[in-house]
This record gives structure tokens, C-alpha cells and sequence, in this order.
């Protein structure tokens, strides 16, 4: 794949815990939030392809290794690059870094679902079509 997606967040009062760092449930709204730029960037909104198209996505897995804590008011670069890119799945692999120190760092596969059956589904072609065209060096 190509360049991954970067979105910057700040780090607010609101994203930390007791200890003044970000509360580890928090780095996964982080990802969310990014991949939601990332196709925000190509050019589609969630809730314009579930009432068009009759899809969502949902995390199938997720493997997070935190590896140093974000504080508040740090600025946060989050990437998202697909690794895999099947007919009904992606396969990404995100990272959360501060400056060029990496923070946390996640594998996370998302799944195509028809709002209807509520069942796997394949990646509609102009979506599909749309991450091979942005995304893929081939």
C-alpha cells in the first residue's frame, strides 16, 4: 500500500484518567476516528453509505500493543494503512505517535456488513475501487 492515512488529535483533559495520561480505552476511538477520515478522504460518509448503499463496518478483531502513554495536550499523528484488502474485509494496521515516538500500535480488521441481514457482505466495487485506486502502489 501507499503513504498510510494520517489524522492529527490533541489530547484532551477529557481523554485522560487519574494518572493525567490517556485512559487505554480512549486510543481505540483514536483508530476509529481515523479510519473514519480515511474514507471521509476518499470521499464517502458512513451514514450516506449505510442509506445508499445498505453497508456498515464493524471491527472483527483488534490486537493493540500500548507501548508509552499519550498525556494531555500532546498533539497525536494516528495512521491507518490497509494491509489487506479482501472482497468483504480490510485488514489495517494503525499507529499512534507523538512526535516520531511510536505510543501504541494496532492490527484491526474491519468487516462489510449488509444493514438488512446484518451479515458479511463484499465491499461495494466503487468503494473497493475507490482504496485500490488511493491506496495501492499497483
Amino acid at each position: 500500500m501507499k503513504t498510510p492515512f494520517i489524522f492529527p488529535i490533541r489530547v484532551y483533559y477529557e481523554d485522560t484518567d487519574a494518572g493525567g495520561v490517556v485512559y487505554h480505552a480512549n486510543y481505540l476511538n483514536f483508530f476509529e476516528r481515523t479510519r473514519t477520515e480515511m474514507l471521509r478522504d476518499l470521499g464517502f460518509e458512513q451514514n450516506e453509505l449505510r442509506a445508499q448503499a445498505g453497508i456498515i463496518f464493524a471491527v472483527k478483531n483488534m490486537q493493540i500493543d500500548y507501548l508509552r502513554p499519550a498525556k494531555f495536550n500532546d498533539l497525536l499523528h494516528v495512521s491507518a494503512e490497509i494491509l489487506q484488502l479482501k472482497r468483504a474485509s480490510f485488514t489495517f494496521e494503525q499507529t499512534i505517535k507523538c512526535g516520531d515516538i511510536t505510543l501504541c500500535t494496532c492490527s484491526c480488521r474491519i468487516v462489510c456488513i449488509n444493514v438488512e441481514a446484518f451479515q458479511p457482505t463484499a465491499i461495494p466495487d466503487f468503494l473497493f475501487d475507490a482504496f485500490l485506486t488511493k491506496y495501492n502502489e499497483h
